[in-house]
């Protein structure tokens, strides 16, 4: 914002025709005292901010998680908000990495791009429900627009990861919406089922994710590349309580 302020320090001097010589500490601190949204307005008043500047200032203030800032930038100019970073991070992707919910909720009401994605082919939705980021997915569930075609560098959708990753309450969340395809295959065969058993320790939660995908009647009998079903993983590794849940 220091640019900002030093715009809108000069418009001041030439608008009460003083000579910065003859600025005094209360004039700066009248300047200092704008807030954002006028400091913003008078510089689009006079053209000199552009697009990208505000991007940059709305990116600037999703990282320092600053949401009156961010609700600022968005009244004044909301196009800025699917703009993206030197690595295509969109605004809401950033608040996702960073589990910013009071932001993100800001940011998708406002009609951010939930399946905007970035260099390495992350969305924020994505992102959230390989992640964890559940109170974030919940909120793109109910209120964004999730685009169940789009996924991931290893051509995954959002259950599989966070079928693998363990969590639990994410998988819930994606079965109960009904949207996504439950047996999609990656780019190795895998489905969420498959991952579950065949990446992970067999522990409790991977047992309770195997139940919930059954539940759902996730398809036992696909095969992952190497002609393996989820049966077949838990067999080799020894997972015996999920290897009963697969046999029911």
């Amino acid at each position: 914002m220091f640019k900002t302020i030093a715009f809108v320090f000069a418009v001041s001097l030439l608008l009460v025709g003083c000579s910065p010589k003859k600025v005094t500490e209360d004039s700066i601190s009248s300047t200092n005292s704008f807030s954002r949204v006028e400091m913003s307005e008078t510089m689009e008043t006079k053209g000199s901010i552009s697009m990208d500047e505000l991007s940059g200032e709305l990116i600037e203030a999703v990282e320092g998680n600053d949401l009156v800032t961010v609700k600022e930038i968005i009244a004044i100019q909301p196009d800025a908000i699917n703009q993206t970073n030197s690595q295509g991070e969109s605004p809401l992707l950033i608040a996702t990495h960073n589990n910013s919910l009071e932001i993100a909720k800001v940011l998708i009401d406002a009609k951010a791009d939930v399946n905007q994605q970035d260099q390495i082919q992350d969305s924020p939705f994505l992102y959230a429900g390989a992640e964890g980021k559940t109170e974030i997915l919940a909120y793109m569930l109910e209120h964004g627009q999730p685009d169940q075609s789009i996924v991931n560098r290893y051509g995954g959708n959002a259950l599989i990861p966070a079928a693998e990753k363990g969590h639990l309450a994410n998988v819930k969340l994606l079965l109960e919406d009904g949207r996504l395809d439950i047996n999609h295959q990656n780019n190795f065969g895998y489905t969420a089922l498959i991952e579950a058993v065949a990446l992970r320790d067999g522990s409790q939660v991977y047992l309770e994710i195997v139940q919930e995908l059954l539940k759902y009647n996730a398809d036992k009998t696909l095969r992952d590349h190497s002609g393996r079903t989820a049966e077949d993983c838990a067999k080799e590794l020894g997972y015996d309580r999920i290897l009963q849940e697969l046999q029911k």
